[in-house]
């Protein structure tokens, strides 16, 4: 059976599957009961090639668009424009000067005429009754009034499915229906020759018996797509940087309105149309709008910025001025209809196995069918009334047909492959409860099969919480980590040479010094930024006056390619300065000059750079990320345009910072390696830093490798296939040495490889990974969107938790594999034997889904009573010393008790696949419990006041005695086949 699942079913991967492999295995599975609730999990892929269509097609008239606004931007330069546009009243008279459908013309068309009739942005900006520095007002009255104009950020979402739509997709199933129409049929004939309500007894016992199975898989079904909906929410939560009543604050991305400023940067998504107000070499990934790969500039001249595409570089502040359904990505996902997730490999396999056990069902059911009519044709051709028939005749056939479709509801096991779903959402639920986000459902059981984690330094092994706590200014190494020794070393410092970092530090940063809404100081950025932002305030610096001393021209972002930022500003005497920093070595290269203790530039000698390369090290080597910073003067002709130097810098400095290792990472790592998972430290740090910080959490090992990307990318092919397998650490490594990495340790060492990520470059690495996981506090929206799992705390230990849950995922598909298939496969063979050999149906509880009352759920359905076989009859009445005329149905009874007992304790037994204590913190388990005794309590009911129904009749204590007492007996040999070693591939 392996080898055909594997060739069959083998081929839909966990991510990144084809659409071949996804249509394949579905035309292997014909044979199903109920299509919409067995497929309700997996991609729709119809719809998919639906959405497609329609995307394809908006990004088209897209296109059209942005060509038909360049086009006129030639022609509209130098012309007079005369306003045309007519302020609503409505609008008016809640304080603004444009409606919403106008500010959505003008960015959605890239209207540039439109938009300098409203007197550019600044002439939005003064309409939308908002200030470019301190945004709009917060009072709860105004924002309403701007809810009313413009409308709120949210897309038209499809609506929760109500109760009734389960039930109803669970009437669905065709053994169901056939079912259906076998208890109408045996209704009108019971009532016609037995009369009411005699007759009716086996009609409304099926009757019964459907709805039963009918609401309990509709309930299931119910709570589960809640279950999804909640964890849907989740992903969707995205934070934008706003500034509001001239406060900086975080706010979700369906809280802002038009008038809004937002603060952007590289791996945001843009969460609104609007217009760009001031920034430094934005470049804005359209793809998802437009089709194009090509990264668009966008800046005074090209303004314009729309909702759902990504910052590839630079950052900016934007006016928000189109919300929600009016924004073309808004009208774009209104039109898209929801294609579903991939469905995971073990979803398929058991799909696959599902399938086989129908067609071997379908195969007992058409025997049966056919050994009970030829038996019942024998019988009347003995009889000699072969060409009389009767009502009961009829009746006696339908039994046999109605017997048949049981044996098929009872062979197929379509509650196995939903068992995985029902399975992983339950991980899922608990992952979000241990910090860990899915956002791909496969994700929970390819972690759990995970043999690699590839893991970041900065922020998932170490906390995040950085600070300066050593500094090497003009050639002087002092301990800086409290206010007393920062003012010694300043007091050392030459005033010419604090100008100059002071300067470095408050303009050449990603972060900013802002006051919050209680009035105090608070820093924003990247932990490195605000760790030196805050040693420049212990410096005796001021933010904002440093920031008006001069005029930043040009701003080139930090990246983990360059592994270096720059900033050219404009001082007030009308000379241009770069600032530059980055990796130390990096940095250091590029210096000729340096501040000696005076102050003074003078020549970088080679004693001089040896001296300043050993402070680096001697950082490094004290577990410290080290930051180099340099200036240099350039001429006054230089242009926003020119790019900034990379050579001829003069030295500030070195800065070491602390970045402490998270409790319990050791640990952790520790865990991972006992259980078979290696880890390995992937970063841009120093390496002698990494390799710090590598041994204290326990992952670099005497026998490991720590190798720099640079020598990493200049190794061979039969080089990388020796290194990679005792890798531990590679430092200074780009995003493309992740990515080359992980596919090696996939594709030539067969490794199931974890990755994780925080930053745009990172997306290839998290994309080609098993798994991707990307940070949730440090990662960026493009490194969010290519994960597979969000990890919400940023901690290596969650990643941990996560392969937990995940290999949890397995053991409990394993445990109820082991009990369906028990169930299934006994109560087909008992069915088919009892109509078959003995010609007796046995009264079986039988199961279509392991759920609360499962068993009760088909046990009206085999309620049909056949002429004994007097040798398999009497023997049991004989061992049993039954007699009377109730012998019969008693040993049927006790039969079905036995069977019911079977599965009880076969259920116990499942808890554990290899242990043999099945019973150790049973109690804890409330859920399973309340089920054993529901089923138990159900059991008593249907044998002690359901005889007429159920065909059956009240037990003795000691036949009750001897039911339990064989259903027991499975469980000392479930024990015993637990002890026969199996042997491992």
């Amino acid at each position: 059976m392996e080898n055909y699942l594997n060739e069959n079913f083998g081929e839909v991967k966990a991510k990144n599957s084809s659409e071949e492999a996804l249509q394949r295995w579905r035309k292997l599975c014909w044979l199903v009961k109920n299509r919409k609730r067995r497929f309700r999990f997996t991609a729709n892929l119809s719809k998919r090639f639906e959405a497609e269509a329609i995307r394809r097609s908006n990004q088209e008239k897209f296109r059209v668009a942005v060509l038909v606004s360049q086009a006129a931007l030639q022609f509209i330069h130098g012309l007079n424009l005369s306003s045309e546009y007519t302020v609503p009243e409505e609008v008016k008279a809640a304080g603004f000067d444009v409606c919403a459908d106008e500010l959505g013309s003008i960015v959605e068309g890239r209207d540039v005429k439109k938009l300098k009739i409203h007197n550019g942005v600044e002439g939005i900006v003064s309409k939308l009754a908002t200030s470019l520095n301190d945004g709009i007002p917060t009072s709860e009255q105004l924002l309403n009034k701007r809810r009313e104009i413009y409308g709120i950020n949210k897309f038209t979402e499809s609506p929760v499915r109500g109760f009734w739509v389960f039930v109803w997709e669970a009437l669905q199933d065709m053994t169901l229906m056939i079912l259906g129409i076998c208890a109408f049929v045996s209704l009108l004939v019971g009532i016609v020759m037995e009369g009411w309500p005699k007759g009716a007894h086996d009609g409304l016992g099926i009757v019964a018996s459907i709805l039963l199975v009918v609401f309990v898989t509709a309930s299931s079904d119910y709570r589960q797509s809640l279950q999804f909906k909640d964890l849907d929410k989740e992903k969707k939560k995205i934070t934008v940087q706003v500034t509001r009543n001239g406060i900086r604050q975080k706010i979700s991305i369906y809280d802002l309105l038009p008038g809004d400023i937002v603060h952007l940067n590289i791996g945001d998504q843009v969460p609104a149309d609007g217009l760009f107000l001031l920034g430094f070499s934005v470049l804005i990934n359209e793809s998802s709008l437009t089709g194009e790969s090509e990264p668009v500039n966008v800046n005074s001249q090209n303004p314009f910025l729309l909702s759902g595409t990504k910052v590839q570089d630079g950052s900016c502040k934007m006016l928000v001025t189109t919300v929600g359904m009016r924004t073309q990505w808004g009208k774009l996902m209104a039109t898209l209809s929801e294609g579903g997730d991939d469905e995971t490999p073990l979803q398929v396999k058991l799909n696959g196995v599902a399938t086989i056990i129908g067609k071997i069902g379908l195969f007992f059911a058409v025997v049966t069918f056919a050994v009970l009519v030829q038996g019942l044709f024998t019988r009347k051709l003995q009889q000699g009334s072969q060409w009389n028939w009767s009502g009961d005749d009829a009746m006696e056939i339908l039994e046999f047909f109605a017997i048949a479709v049981t044996i098929v509801v009872v062979a197929v096991p379509e509650g196995l492959p939903l068992a995985v779903t029902l399975s992983l959402a339950f991980a899922m639920k608990k992952m979000m409860n241990d910090k860990a986000l899915v956002r791909n459902l496969a994700a929970c059981e390819t972690m759990g099969s995970s043999t690699t984690i590839c893991s970041d330094k900065t922020g998932t092994l170490t906390t995040n919480h950085m600070t300066v706590v050593k500094a090497c200014i003009c050639g002087k190494v002092k301990e800086v980590d409290d206010s007393e020794k920062t003012s010694v070393f300043c007091s050392e410092i030459p005033d010419s040479a604090l100008r100059i970092l002071l300067q470095s530090i408050f303009n050449n940063t990603g972060g900013e010094v802002v006051k919050n809404k209680d009035g105090r100081v608070e820093l924003l950025g990247s932990p490195t930024e605000t760790a030196l932002l805050e040693f420049g305030l212990l410096l005796g610096g001021d933010f904002q006056a440093e920031r008006q001393a001069s005029k930043i021209v040009k701003v080139e972002p930090f990246n983990s390619v360059k592994k270096r930022m720059g900033v050219v500003l404009e001082l007030h005497e009308g000379a241009f300065r770069v600032h530059s920093k980055g990796a130390s070595e990096i940095i250091l290269a590029a210096c000729d000059k340096m501040l000696d203790s005076n102050g003074n530039v003078v020549p970088l000698d080679q004693a001089s750079f040896s001296i300043i390369k050993n402070t680096i090290e001697q950082f490094a080597n004290e577990a410290l990320r080290t930051l180099c910073l340099a200036y240099m003067e350039i001429p006054c002709d230089f242009s926003a345009e020119s790019p900034i130097p990379i050579k001829g810098y003069t030295c500030i400095g070195i800065v070491g910072i602390k970045d402490p290792v998270r409790p319990g990472v050791k640990e952790s790592v520790a865990i991972c390696r006992s259980a078979g998972i290696t880890v390995r430290m992937v970063t841009g740090d120093n390496i002698n830093t990494a390799k710090a910080i590598a041994r204290e959490c326990g992952i670099l090992t005497d026998d490991g490798i720590a190798i720099e990307g640079p020598v990493f990318r200049e190794k061979s092919e039969e080089e990388l296939h020796e290194i990679i397998p005792k890798l531990q650490v590679m430092a200074r490594s780009s995003p493309m040495d992740k990515h080359t990495l992980v596919k090696h340790l996939r594709t030539t060492f067969q490794d199931v490889v974890a990755v994780t990520g925080d930053g745009t470059n990172d997306a290839p690495a998290l994309h080609e990974a098993d798994i991707g996981l990307a940070m949730g506090i440090a990662g960026t929206e493009v490194a969010k969107e290519s994960a597979d799992v969000i990890i919400l705390d940023d901690n290596f230990s969650t990643i941990v938790t996560v392969a937990k849950w995940g290999r949890s995922v397995y053991i409990n598909i394993q445990k109820f594999v082991q009990f369906q298939l028990t169930v299934n496969v006994v109560a087909l063979v008992v069915n088919f034997s009892s109509a078959c050999l003995t010609g007796k149906q046995l009264h079986c509880l039988l199961t279509l889904h392991v759920k609360l009352l499962s068993y009760y759920s088909f046990k009206f359905l085999n309620h049909i009573t056949f002429p004994p076989f007097p040798f398999g009859m009497t023997r049991g009445k004989a061992v049993l010393q039954l007699d009377g005329p109730d012998s019969d149905l008693i040993l049927n009874t006790l039969i079905f008790n036995s069977f019911v007992f079977c599965q009880v304790f076969n259920e116990i037994s499942s808890r554990e696949m290899e242990k043999i204590n099945v019973f150790k913190g049973i109690m804890k388990n409330y859920v399973f419990v309340a089920v054993l005794s529901c089923t138990v309590l159900f059991q008593i009911i249907i044998i002690e006041f359901l005889g007429t129904f159920a065909s059956t009749t009240p037990l003795t204590l000691g036949q009750w005695f001897v039911s339990i007492f064989l259903g027991f007996l499975g469980m000392p040999i479930a024990a015993a086949l637990k002890m026969i070693p199996v042997g491992s591939s």
